[in-house]
């Protein structure tokens, strides 16, 4: 079977044990990032089996109906960036495992280590010593603040937990059943999503981006968060009104922010203004990258093109295609 792995950006798959299990398989990996229709159509050709890594790169109609040999689209996760319907009509099948039961931990302890890192400024810290200086300023200790989780799912329930064992008092907003759950767990809820944001020294944003959560983040929301509160955001960059958190920043509430994702990923553009603000600590969307991550994520995701190789699909989201989907043995 001809198999190929995009946007694996530093040739990590070939090196987890779980690749053994494409032995015997034509398998190419591409390194870059290529989002250019025509190139990736050139470079997929005749790919049967698409391995995506995560959204790195979006599988819209365009592409898709230029791709015939294309018969499986294995990945992890949600799906935003691949267009199902036209997967559906042109007969390919999508299978993504959602994992239900298994927290992304690495996400989770990045958060943490964001949180540590905007708090005791720790990169502004690092950043003095290298320019010869003693101490730039006082940060902020985090036992006795309110952390608040905003979206209390696999994720912010991890996170949770750690800011319960630092000796945070932990505020939860979230759906209906969510916040029910979170209340079974010995965590304070919130009486309104304005409350929520007016008394949390940290807020961090733990949801999965869909129509009802696009934007779910507003101005008004950020304009009630303290002088000194953080926010954090190791999700999707999308959950907050497009343009309001550097507005917020800029305007001195929240003070601080902390952020993994972007509006347009991969973000090269050193002049991007979340880049630039000094009260600001990026990273570059690592929160799931990890040997351990990737070895759980990969486990899956290679167990799925197996299982389509041996004729019987799994974790498959678009079901309709089955009845006329050409299900090939390797």
């Amino acid at each position: 079977m001809k198999i190929t792995v995009l946007d694996d950006y530093h040739d990590t798959v070939r090196t987890l044990p779980c690749f053994a299990k494409l032995a015997g398989q034509d398998v190419v990996i591409h390194n870059d990032h290529v989002q250019d229709i025509d190139a990736l159509a050139a470079r997929l050709r005749d790919t049967e089996a698409l391995v995506l890594i995560r959204e790195r790169t979006k599988i819209r109609t365009p592409l898709l109906e230029r791709l015939p040999a294309l018969r499986l689209i294995s990945q992890r996760s949600v799906y935003p960036h691949i267009d199902i319907d036209t997967c559906t009509r042109l007969g390919i099948i999508v299978s993504s495992g959602q994992h239900a039961d298994t927290p992304s931990y690495a996400t989770a302890e990045l958060t943490f280590g964001l949180i540590l890192a905007a708090m005791r400024q720790i990169p502004q810290q690092m950043a003095a010593l290298q320019s010869g200086k003693w101490q730039m300023g006082i940060g902020h200790t985090l036992r006795g603040k309110t952390l608040g989780i905003h979206g209390y799912g696999r994720i912010g329930s991890v996170v949770a937990g750690y800011g319960r064992a630092f000796g945070m008092n932990i505020l939860v907003w979230a759906r209906e059943a969510a916040r029910a759950r979170a209340l079974a767990d010995g965590y304070a809820i919130a009486p309104s999503k304005d409350v929520f944001y007016e008394l949390a020294d940290i807020v961090s944003l733990h949801m999965r981006l869909v129509d009802a959560t696009r934007g779910i983040v507003t101005a008004a929301d950020l304009a009630r968060m303290q002088p000194t509160a953080l926010l954090v955001n190791t999700s999707r960059a999308p959950l907050i009104e497009p343009g309001a958190l550097v507005a917020a920043l800029r305007a001195g509430r929240p003070g601080m922010a902390a952020v993994d994702v972007y509006e347009e990923e991969p973000l090269r553009d050193p002049t991007t203004p979340l880049l630039t603000m000094p009260n600001v600590v990026c990273t570059p969307h690592i929160g799931y990258v990890s040997h351990e991550e990737y070895e759980l994520q990969f486990t899956d995701i290679f167990n799925q093109i197996l299982a389509y190789a041996a004729g019987a699909p799994i974790n498959v989201v678009n079901p309709d295609v089955l009845p006329r989907a050409r299900v090939t043995s390797a």
